[in-house]
């Protein structure tokens, strides 16, 4: 089971880091992904790190200024978001599939219950 964390108000050029944590189970051998899903909008790839790290992917819509990371030794993944702004406020989903990394959210077979970020002054 996949609990994510970190969410909350936080105004244009803030920053926030969201958490990813594998309750009753490990992320070893797993890659972990972050979407999001914006009001009205479909749910969007927004990083993923491969399962041993530290290879990762990101939309171009958050490269330079998110940073997915984990560590395995707590069973947690990261996204350190930096520089938000308002278009990034969405519905945050963790997400792990067994093998590789992958960006479309199909390929995922455990998720998280998602975390909301508001991006507002």
């Amino acid at each position: 089971q996949l609990q994510a964390s970190g969410g909350g108000l936080v105004q244009p050029g803030g920053s926030l880091r969201l958490s990813c944590t594998a309750s009753g189970g490990t992320f070893s051998g797993y890659s972990v992904g972050w979407f999001r899903q914006a009001p009205g909008k479909e749910r969007a790839f927004v990083a993923t790190i491969n399962r041993a790290g530290p290879a990762t992917m990101y939309a171009d819509s958050v490269k330079g200024r998110f940073t997915i990371s984990r560590d395995n030794a707590k069973n947690t993944v990261y996204l350190q978001m930096n520089s938000l702004k308002p278009e990034d406020t969405a519905v945050y989903f963790c997400a792990a599939r067994y093998g590789g990394y992958m960006l479309r959210s199909s390929q995922y077979s455990y998720w998280g219950q998602g975390t909301l970020v508001t991006v507002s002054s």
